[in-house]
């Protein structure tokens, strides 16, 4: 078993005991709280699970029909600085939640991608996706404070993505 393995056993372990632990608080509270939790938590699981599995599924679909001449040229790990910026654009661009962001992720990767583009896409993909910061946060924060939270996270992606060229191969 490899060391990413482990570390995903681990993090899988360590997760169990926290729901172990929160449940036995909730328990120890009430018993309603408790079935309310267990109600909210299992019906979560219920609803994601599905789209969990199409992302993942989706994924390997996304990597088959990429062109892979293309994804290399423009953000294979030789493109680079303008790879990284590419990647940031088209991050930002991405719409949908996380089954979508990274499943596009994973797809560029098995497709050719850089890791460093990679890096870029999904932290620009994290930090000010437009159709969110338009139809939600503009919505629900005062918009001074969304452009202003966008101006200072506007060149983050660029950074991770440049760190991640110095760094090396993850």
């Amino acid at each position: 078993m490899d060391l990413i393995a482990i570390i995903g056993i681990v993090i899988g372990v360590l997760l169990w005991i926290l729901v172990a632990v929160l449940a036995f608080v909730a328990a120890m509270r009430s018993k309603t709280l408790f079935r309310e939790g267990a109600f909210e938590g299992g019906r979560d699981f219920i609803m994601l699970l599905p789209r969990v599995m199409i992302g993942v599924v989706g994924s390997g679909y996304i990597a088959a029909v990429m062109p892979q001449d293309l994804i290399t040229t423009w953000i294979g790990p030789n493109s680079g600085v303008v790879g990284i910026l590419i990647a940031t654009i088209v991050g930002a661009a991405t719409p949908g939640g996380a089954v979508v962001g990274f499943a596009i992720g994973a797809a560029a990767l098995k497709g050719g991608a850089g890791a460093a583009q990679v890096i870029a896409y999904s932290t620009a993909w994290s930090l000010y996706t437009i159709q969110r910061l338009l139809n939600w946060e503009i919505h629900m924060m005062a918009p001074r404070f969304v452009w202003l939270r966008a101006a200072v996270s506007f060149p983050l992606p660029i950074l991770a993505g440049l760190g991640a060229l110095l760094i090396g191969r993850p």
